[in-house]
Protein backbone atom coordinates (compact mmCIF):
# COMPACT_ATOMS: atom_id res chain seq x y z
CA UNK A 1 0.00 0.00 0.00
CA UNK A 2 1.27 3.47 -1.28
CA UNK A 3 0.14 7.00 0.98
CA UNK A 4 -1.16 9.34 -1.64
CA UNK A 5 0.18 12.32 -0.59
CA UNK A 6 -0.75 15.96 -2.29
CA UNK A 7 1.81 19.00 -1.74
CA UNK A 8 -1.15 21.66 -2.07
CA UNK A 9 -2.63 19.81 0.69
CA UNK A 10 -2.02 21.71 4.25
CA UNK A 11 -1.63 18.56 6.45
CA UNK A 12 1.23 17.52 4.13
CA UNK A 13 4.56 18.98 4.65
CA UNK A 14 6.32 19.01 1.62
CA UNK A 15 9.83 20.14 2.83
CA UNK A 16 10.10 17.37 4.79
CA UNK A 17 9.24 14.98 2.11
CA UNK A 18 11.31 16.57 -0.42
CA UNK A 19 14.42 16.51 2.03
CA UNK A 20 13.67 12.93 2.71
CA UNK A 21 13.20 11.69 -0.43
CA UNK A 22 16.21 13.68 -2.40
CA UNK A 23 19.08 11.62 -0.83
CA UNK A 24 21.65 12.45 -0.19
CA UNK A 25 22.43 16.12 -1.16
CA UNK A 26 25.75 17.67 -0.71
CA UNK A 27 26.18 20.95 1.35
CA UNK A 28 27.63 23.74 -0.41
CA UNK A 29 29.52 25.88 2.35
CA UNK A 30 29.30 29.00 1.18
CA UNK A 31 31.11 31.89 2.14
CA UNK A 32 29.74 35.61 1.31
CA UNK A 33 30.73 39.45 2.18
CA UNK A 34 27.45 41.90 2.70
CA UNK A 35 28.12 45.15 1.07
CA UNK A 36 29.77 46.39 4.26
CA UNK A 37 32.14 44.30 4.59
CA UNK A 38 30.76 41.54 6.93
CA UNK A 39 31.43 38.01 6.45
CA UNK A 40 29.09 35.26 5.83
CA UNK A 41 29.03 31.54 6.08
CA UNK A 42 26.10 29.41 5.80
CA UNK A 43 25.85 25.45 4.60
CA UNK A 44 23.34 24.98 1.50
CA UNK A 45 21.93 21.56 0.35
CA UNK A 46 19.83 22.60 -2.09
CA UNK A 47 23.29 22.26 -4.58
CA UNK A 48 24.27 21.11 -7.94
CA UNK A 49 25.74 21.84 -11.06
CA UNK A 50 23.77 23.67 -13.88
CA UNK A 51 26.28 24.09 -16.60
CA UNK A 52 29.58 21.89 -17.55
CA UNK A 53 31.06 24.76 -20.15
CA UNK A 54 30.70 27.65 -18.96
CA UNK A 55 31.34 25.78 -15.53
CA UNK A 56 28.32 26.91 -13.22
CA UNK A 57 26.54 25.82 -10.18
CA UNK A 58 23.28 26.55 -8.39
CA UNK A 59 21.78 26.51 -4.93
CA UNK A 60 18.31 27.33 -3.55
CA UNK A 61 18.08 28.91 -0.53
CA UNK A 62 14.57 28.42 1.15
CA UNK A 63 13.58 32.14 2.28
CA UNK A 64 16.13 34.89 1.66
CA UNK A 65 19.07 34.22 4.23
CA UNK A 66 22.13 36.55 4.85
CA UNK A 67 23.69 34.39 2.23
CA UNK A 68 21.14 35.54 -0.39
CA UNK A 69 21.10 39.17 0.39
CA UNK A 70 24.96 39.33 0.06
CA UNK A 71 24.72 37.75 -3.11
CA UNK A 72 22.32 39.81 -4.34
CA UNK A 73 24.28 43.05 -3.25
CA UNK A 74 28.01 41.77 -4.05
CA UNK A 75 27.61 39.35 -6.98
CA UNK A 76 29.59 37.25 -5.57
CA UNK A 77 30.36 34.16 -3.50
CA UNK A 78 32.43 30.61 -2.80
CA UNK A 79 31.54 27.42 -2.12
CA UNK A 80 33.67 25.01 -0.31
CA UNK A 81 33.45 21.30 0.44
CA UNK A 82 32.20 20.01 3.43
CA UNK A 83 33.92 17.44 5.16
CA UNK A 84 33.47 14.92 7.58
CA UNK A 85 36.42 16.54 9.90
CA UNK A 86 34.72 19.70 9.67
CA UNK A 87 30.72 18.62 10.11
CA UNK A 88 30.24 20.17 13.67
CA UNK A 89 31.42 23.48 12.20
CA UNK A 90 29.25 22.99 8.83
CA UNK A 91 26.48 22.43 11.44
CA UNK A 92 27.09 25.08 13.74
CA UNK A 93 27.14 27.68 10.71
CA UNK A 94 24.10 27.16 10.35
CA UNK A 95 22.36 28.50 13.32
CA UNK A 96 20.26 31.58 12.97
CA UNK A 97 22.88 34.05 13.44
CA UNK A 98 22.44 37.92 13.05
CA UNK A 99 23.64 39.46 9.66
CA UNK A 100 25.89 41.14 11.75
CA UNK A 101 27.85 38.23 12.86
CA UNK A 102 30.51 37.14 10.66
CA UNK A 103 29.99 33.41 11.09
CA UNK A 104 33.76 31.82 10.61
CA UNK A 105 35.02 34.19 13.20
CA UNK A 106 32.96 33.74 16.10
CA UNK A 107 33.19 30.11 15.41
CA UNK A 108 37.37 30.23 15.28
CA UNK A 109 36.68 28.84 11.13
CA UNK A 110 39.77 29.06 9.37
CA UNK A 111 39.48 31.46 6.13
CA UNK A 112 41.88 32.30 3.99
CA UNK A 113 41.71 34.79 0.65
CA UNK A 114 40.29 33.55 -2.96
CA UNK A 115 42.06 34.29 -6.20
CA UNK A 116 39.22 36.17 -8.11
CA UNK A 117 36.80 37.25 -5.60
CA UNK A 118 36.38 39.14 -2.50
CA UNK A 119 34.52 36.67 -0.13
CA UNK A 120 37.16 34.31 1.12
CA UNK A 121 37.26 30.40 1.41
CA UNK A 122 37.03 27.93 4.33
CA UNK A 123 41.16 27.34 4.48
CA UNK A 124 40.83 23.67 5.57
CA UNK A 125 38.68 22.67 2.95
CA UNK A 126 39.93 20.12 0.40
CA UNK A 127 38.00 22.19 -2.63
CA UNK A 128 36.13 25.12 -3.32
CA UNK A 129 34.56 27.21 -6.31
CA UNK A 130 34.67 31.21 -6.42
CA UNK A 131 31.59 32.16 -8.36
CA UNK A 132 29.80 35.56 -9.66
CA UNK A 133 26.45 35.34 -9.66
CA UNK A 134 24.86 34.35 -12.94
CA UNK A 135 21.02 34.67 -12.47
CA UNK A 136 19.22 34.70 -9.65
CA UNK A 137 15.69 33.18 -9.80
CA UNK A 138 12.67 33.31 -7.03
CA UNK A 139 10.74 30.50 -6.86
CA UNK A 140 7.67 29.58 -4.44
CA UNK A 141 9.13 30.71 -1.16
CA UNK A 142 13.15 29.43 -2.09
CA UNK A 143 15.90 31.69 -4.14
CA UNK A 144 17.50 29.73 -6.73
CA UNK A 145 20.90 31.37 -7.31
CA UNK A 146 23.69 30.20 -10.57
CA UNK A 147 26.90 31.22 -10.30
CA UNK A 148 29.46 31.29 -12.89
CA UNK A 149 32.72 29.51 -11.33
CA UNK A 150 35.82 31.29 -12.23
CA UNK A 151 38.02 29.54 -10.00
CA UNK A 152 38.68 26.12 -8.64
CA UNK A 153 41.06 26.04 -5.97
CA UNK A 154 41.95 22.04 -5.31
CA UNK A 155 44.50 20.48 -2.54
CA UNK A 156 47.08 18.60 -3.99
CA UNK A 157 46.48 16.04 -1.11
CA UNK A 158 42.98 15.20 -2.28
CA UNK A 159 43.99 14.76 -6.49
CA UNK A 160 43.98 11.17 -7.74
CA UNK A 161 44.88 10.73 -11.88
CA UNK A 162 44.09 14.56 -12.49
CA UNK A 163 40.69 14.97 -10.27
CA UNK A 164 39.63 15.38 -6.80
CA UNK A 165 39.33 11.76 -5.31
CA UNK A 166 35.91 11.51 -3.23
CA UNK A 167 37.90 8.91 -1.03
CA UNK A 168 39.99 11.79 0.28
CA UNK A 169 37.79 14.85 0.46
CA UNK A 170 35.50 12.72 2.53
CA UNK A 171 32.29 14.63 2.09
CA UNK A 172 29.32 14.93 3.79
CA UNK A 173 25.78 14.82 3.18
CA UNK A 174 22.52 16.12 4.13
CA UNK A 175 19.25 13.61 4.22
CA UNK A 176 16.07 13.74 5.61
CA UNK A 177 15.37 14.94 9.18
CA UNK A 178 18.55 15.79 11.29
CA UNK A 179 20.11 12.86 9.69
CA UNK A 180 23.48 13.46 7.89
CA UNK A 181 25.59 11.34 5.58
CA UNK A 182 29.28 9.97 6.14
CA UNK A 183 31.26 9.36 3.34
CA UNK A 184 30.40 5.62 1.64
CA UNK A 185 32.08 3.08 0.09
CA UNK A 186 32.58 3.72 -3.44
CA UNK A 187 32.03 0.79 -6.30
CA UNK A 188 33.45 2.04 -10.11
CA UNK A 189 31.60 1.56 -13.39
CA UNK A 190 32.06 1.97 -16.27
CA UNK A 191 30.02 3.58 -18.78
CA UNK A 192 28.99 1.67 -21.63
CA UNK A 193 30.17 2.16 -25.03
Amino acid sequence: MRLHLDPDDSDVDAYRLLTSIVVPRPIAWISTLSSDGVGNLAPHSFFGVASAKPPMVTFTSVGAKDTVRNVRETGEFVISTSTEAMMEAVNSTSAPWGPEVDEAAALDVAMEPSVTVAPLRVAGAPASMECTVHQIIEIGDSVLVIGRVLQFTVDDAVMVDGEPSYDLMRPVTRLGGELWGLPSPTVQMSRPT
